[in-house]
């Protein structure tokens, strides 16, 4: 629910996330209609791609190995890293440039 790009401060992935725009199934058909349509069974190489994009990209490791995740946690261990993220920050004060210039009058 959030990310680097966006300021948050921590951001933790169980091993079960899919971080992702689409799900894998949408992005198999999408990056594979030609060889979907070819296939004999198109079916059963549905499934495979399926299964190897889910294999390959459907996991929050690539993620976590760019940066984008703090740690990847077991979810047992959610609330104990909550609460020592939370304490990390409990201080923290945010401090955003000024602006430039206001909303003009509409």
């Amino acid at each position: 629910m959030s990310s680097k790009h966006i300021r948050g401060d921590f951001n933790f992935a169980w091993p079960t996330a899919e971080i992702a725009v689409m799900g894998p199934k949408g992005a198999v058909e999408v990056l594979f209609r030609r060889e979907m349509a070819a296939a004999d069974d198109a079916q059963a190489e549905t499934d495979r791609l399926i299964a190897d994009y889910q294999e390959q990209f459907a996991h929050p490791y690539i993620a976590a190995s760019r940066g984008y995740l703090d740690d990847v946690i077991d979810p047992r261990e959610t609330r104990p890293r909550l609460i020592e993220s939370l304490a990390l920050i409990g201080n923290k004060r945010d401090s955003n440039p000024p602006r430039k210039h206001g909303n003009i009058p509409l």
